[in-house]
């Protein structure tokens, strides 16, 4: 339990933070699977633009690592145009 008002604080912080972090992850991964189960070529490319804004926006704030972002990118963009 924290001692002094900043760790109180730093506690509610931190919970805030996490709880942001998750929904952020859950809905990139969301994102990557309607992508990957897209029927067609053109709804996949249509996915695939919210999806890299998404992972650039993540990898900015330091939820995901940046060449993760990349790694993603790249992959996610071979799949939607091989549909």
């Amino acid at each position: 339990m924290p001692q002094h008002k900043s760790a109180e604080k730093r506690v509610r912080q931190s919970e805030k933070r996490r709880q942001r972090n998750v929904q952020d992850r859950s809905q990139l991964k969301s994102a990557i699977k309607k992508v990957r189960t897209a029927p067609d070529a053109e709804t996949a490319s249509n996915e695939l633009k919210g999806t890299v804004s998404l992972l650039d926006k993540l990898a900015g704030k330091g939820i995901i690592h940046k060449n993760k972002a990349a790694n993603l990118k790249s992959k996610l963009t071979r799949t939607a145009t091989v549909k």
